[in-house]
Parts: structure tokens; sequence; C-alpha cells
């Protein structure tokens, strides 16, 4: 029985699950999730556990807890990009370097990753193994939870939902990606020859993209790159939107911005910049529609017109606060 769609929670709602299920496990010392010097997220618990891996047998010392959340649907651990034991850029393989340098300065004893991944029994062995190998750390002392088992402790503990702040589950841009990839399919081929305008030119009734940005806390180095890959396109986008031919794509438009603004101006507080917004949205938009990850550029020019265009995001202080 599947209880949550853990891919539609945002990484912070994965992360406080993760911290109400450590504190019936481990004990309510533990401490939520924070970056570190070397730029990892952990949450931390020193003492004796209250009941894992067994009340009668607990783990003691320092532990160390990961959460690693996805906003695909049926993923697995075993997936090459999340765990190789012969790659070296997968996101376990590089995370057993953390592990490593945390036992050597002597603080790690214990080790769990939480992910909305489905597990299979052959892909818990490999990888603990592969850990223990890698790291020193014994077997026992390493714990993997995929999302059988995170149904499992939701079941046993019900109200732990509500204590890690998730009852509604909603992501914070749950979106549909089907009119999206309808605009998408009608633009692709179909683009008229690039714009003639400058690139620095924009529409005098929209609020400068300079202030834009610092309203909606849009980093100047993504802001800078993104104007630099996609302004030209937005030129034709806009030149093919407006044309009369294509007035049911720009209907279909409309909708799609009036729904992904109303998401993002709801749930703008759970990103710290806007950077994390469109980020978080092109990965939703990505895993849940094959013809957007097939047509990615594209998919990425689209929304950064929709932010361009101040269709999407803030564009007066007023909206801000």
């Amino acid at each position: 029985m599947k209880w949550y769609d853990y891919e539609d929670m945002s990484p912070t709602g994965f992360e406080n699950l993760v911290i109400a299920i450590c504190q019936r496990l481990l004990g309510y010392g533990v401490i939520g999730f924070a970056p570190g010097p070397d730029g990892g997220r952990d949450a931390k618990f020193h003492g004796t556990a209250d009941l894992h891996p067994s009340a009668r047998s607990p783990w003691s010392g320092k532990t160390i807890v990961q959460a690693k959340h996805t906003n695909g649907n049926n993923k697995y651990f075993s997936e090459p990009d999340f765990f190789s034991a012969s790659g070296q850029s997968a996101t376990l393989t590089e995370e057993v370097v953390r592990v490593s340098k945390l036992i050597e300065s002597g603080n790690l004893d214990n080790y769990m990753v939480f992910a909305n991944r489905i597990l299979s029994g052959n892909a818990e062995s490999e990888i603990r193994t592969y850990i223990s190998l890698k790291t020193g750390l014994a077997e026992e002392s390493i714990y993997l939870c995929g999302r059988d088992q995170l149904d499992m402790h939701l079941k046993t503990w019900p109200d732990v939902a509500r204590v890690g702040e998730i009852a509604a589950l909603d992501a914070p841009l749950l979106v549909d990606s089907n009119e999206l990839a309808e605009i998408i399919e009608a633009l692709h081929g179909d683009l008229p020859p690039a714009a003639l305008a400058a690139v620095d030119d924009i529409p005098v009734d929209r609020v400068s993209y300079a202030e834009k940005n610092r309203l909606n806390r849009l980093t100047d180095s993504y802001a800078k790159d993104r104007r630099r890959r996609y302004l030209a396109d937005c030129f034709r986008i806009q030149e093919f939107l407006e044309s009369p031919d294509n007035a049911d794509v720009m209907r279909l438009y409309e909708s799609v911005v009036d729904e992904f603004q109303a998401r993002i101006l709801s749930k703008r507080s759970l990103f710290e910049n806007f950077d994390d917004v469109l980020e978080y949205l092109l990965e939703l938009l990505f895993s849940r529609n094959p013809l957007l990850r097939r047509f990615k550029r594209l998919t990425r020019v689209i929304v950064f017109y929709m932010y361009w265009h101040c269709d999407i995001g803030e564009t007066s202080d007023a909206e801000a606060d």
C-alpha cells in the first residue's frame, strides 16, 4: 500500500518527514537538516537509539542521516545516476567520500540514507556492502530506507506525517504538464526566424529584467546565464504567440501561466531564491512528461520566456512582500 506520493513533496517537506521518522527510530534529539561546510545536508543524532535497529540492540554513537528526494516517478536506488559501483559521479558514490571523511574525523559511527526510491533486496545488499568496503563502516551500521520502508514507517506511526508538517503533501509547484507539452509541440519546428530586435530590448510595459530579478531574488549568475542562452529565442516565441494563426496556442499559454503563477506565488516561501523555483519546476516537468524531456532546451526557453515576459514571478514590491 502506497501511503504518499513522495515525489509530489518538496525537498524540505521530505526532509521534515525523514526527521519525524528518525525521531521515532532514534530519539527526539535528532538535529534537523542543515548545510554543512562541504555543501552536504545532514541530520544528526548523538546517543543511544530508542528503536533502531531494535530496542534490545540499539545503535549508539554519532548517527548521520541523509534524505535524497526526487520528483521522478518510480525511481530506483539502483539507477546509475544514484548508485554506481564503477562510476564516480553517482549520488551515493559521491556521498561515500563525505562519509569516509566524517568517519576519519570521528563524527560518524552510523549512517542512514532515506530516499523516495524503490529499493530491492539485491540493491540494498549491494549498496550496503559497497559503502562498507569503501568506508570501513560495518554493514550493520548502515541503514537504507526506500519507498516500501517509508510506507511501513508511516503505517506504524500515522501521526508522523502531521509531525513532519506534510499533511497536505502538495508539491510546491505541482502543475499539469500536458498543456505545456501541447505548446512545445506547436512551437517545435514552427518558430519563425529569429527577430532582428536587439537582445537588450525589454517591452516598455513590463518591469525591467534587473528589477524583476531583485524582486524575485534571482541570482545574478543564473540571470545572466539564462539571458545569454535564451533571450534571443524569447523574441521568436513572442512573435509566434502573437500571430493570429496561433490563437489556440496563445490560449493554452495563458492557461499554463495562470496555473504556474498561482502555484509559484502560493509556495514561493519554500524556496530560498528564484533559481530554485525555476529549476524545481523544470525538474518536475521533465520527470512527468516524455515530450518535455525530449525537447528539454525548448522547454527551458518557454519557462524562461514566462519569467522574462513577467507572466510568472513578482513584478512589484507589493507582490514580493
